[in-house]
């Protein structure tokens, strides 16, 4: 018998997260570097989500490229006493497209909480911004094998509120905590099935046709060498890239396995 094709109907999102790196400087230099290697793969949506200070330059830099440009957090409120925060305004003024909200860094050492990151979510969705949504499980949580539920929940909560029309503007990142920063991988199989539980999460929330439609990024040290093979799965729609992403070279590599 021949063999089944699956053929994925989303579209891989590719997006580097540099976290606390790059001055505006080395950003331009970065983009230069960076846009000539990726012109042309149209297949996958592109995104660099960069330090505040580096996103009005970044966003100059890759104007008519197919490089598109976040930020890596957001508040809730419009304006106000709020010491070092940065509003959806702020975001959308200097050309940010998409937001990341959630990511295991801010929920580990800034106190986000569910309740918080929902919010955040709502006010993003609210000023047109592209949210990537970040859950995943810290290492006790996946030896005590209870990765579903600690993931199930975090959907459900950091969703709440969300309609299916705003839903569209959301992508979920997969990141075992477990896997950021410190080499470890989960393995192809792994991802795949948590992204999986995602996916039945958002069908129970929404239907199926949401389910079928929403993109699930992992999140967990992706990188130039394994990249092809996570990707190859038939719930990972492209990657929330860490490391990787500040290195031209290795990023590209991660943009052409999506394609």
């Amino acid at each position: 018998m021949p063999s089944l094709l699956i053929i994925k109907m989303r579209r891989y999102v590719i997006a580097g997260n540099w976290k606390m790196n790059q001055t505006p400087t080395e950003t331009r230099s970065f983009i230069k570097t960076l846009a000539p290697l990726v012109k042309g793969k149209d297949n996958c949506d592109i995104v660099l989500c960069v330090p505040f200070v580096d996103i009005w330059v970044a966003a100059e830099e890759a104007a008519g490229s197919n490089i598109h440009i976040g930020g890596q957090n957001v508040h809730f409120e419009e304006k106000g006493a709020f010491t070092g925060e940065i509003s959806a305004n702020m975001l959308r003024d200097v050309n940010a497209e998409y937001v990341i909200i959630g990511h295991s860094e801010r929920r580990q050492y800034f106190g986000e909480t569910d309740e918080t990151v929902n919010k955040r979510l709502k006010t993003a969705l609210a000023h047109g911004l592209k949210v990537i949504l970040c859950v995943g499980e810290m290492l006790d949580a996946r030896q005590a094998g209870i990765t579903e539920e600690i993931v199930s929940m975090q959907v459900k909560l950091d969703l709440a509120g969300v309609s299916a029309d705003e839903l569209k503007n959301v992508i979920i990142a997969y990141e075992p905590v477990w896997a950021i920063g410190t080499g470890l991988t989960a393995t192809p199989e792994q991802a795949d099935e948590t992204c999986g539980t995602i996916r039945a999460v958002i069908a129970k929330l929404y239907g199926k046709a949401a389910a079928d439609e929403i993109i699930i990024q992992y999140g967990g040290s992706m990188n130039d060498k394994n990249a092809a093979d996570l990707l190859a799965k038939e719930n990972i729609d492209g990657g929330l890239i860490g490391g990787a992403s500040l290195k031209p070279d290795a990023f590209t590599a991660i943009v052409s396995a999506a394609q």
